[in-house]
């Protein structure tokens, strides 16, 4: 089943994406590499794709996992929650109805 995780990041968290990105990327790779990876990006915390130095707000990832279990285990040891980016994580069941 899809799953949606759901972060929220702490206020001026720039510097600590900034120092965890390759682990939180690598992890994502290997979900993608599985085919499990249906999408995954920041928040930018202004109307911008390329917010610079206002940075993120957030993050979101759509995977697949056996079970809600398994996707609250995985979000839990991503490298930006230990990292101290994320100030709170939601994982909720997600269903994909479109495309």
């Amino acid at each position: 089943m899809w799953y949606a995780i759901i972060s929220e990041d702490v206020r001026d968290s720039l510097p600590l994406r900034k120092k965890a990105r390759a682990g939180h990327l690598a992890r994502l790779d290997h979900l993608k590499n599985e085919g499990r990876l249906l999408a995954a990006g920041p928040h930018p915390a202004i109307d911008s794709e390329e917010p610079g130095e206002a940075g993120f707000s957030g993050s979101l990832v759509i995977a697949e996992f056996p079970s809600l279990a398994d996707a609250e285990a995985w979000a839990g040891s991503d490298p930006y929650l230990e990292a101290g980016v994320y100030a709170t994580m939601t994982v909720k069941p997600f269903k994909l109805v479109s495309p």
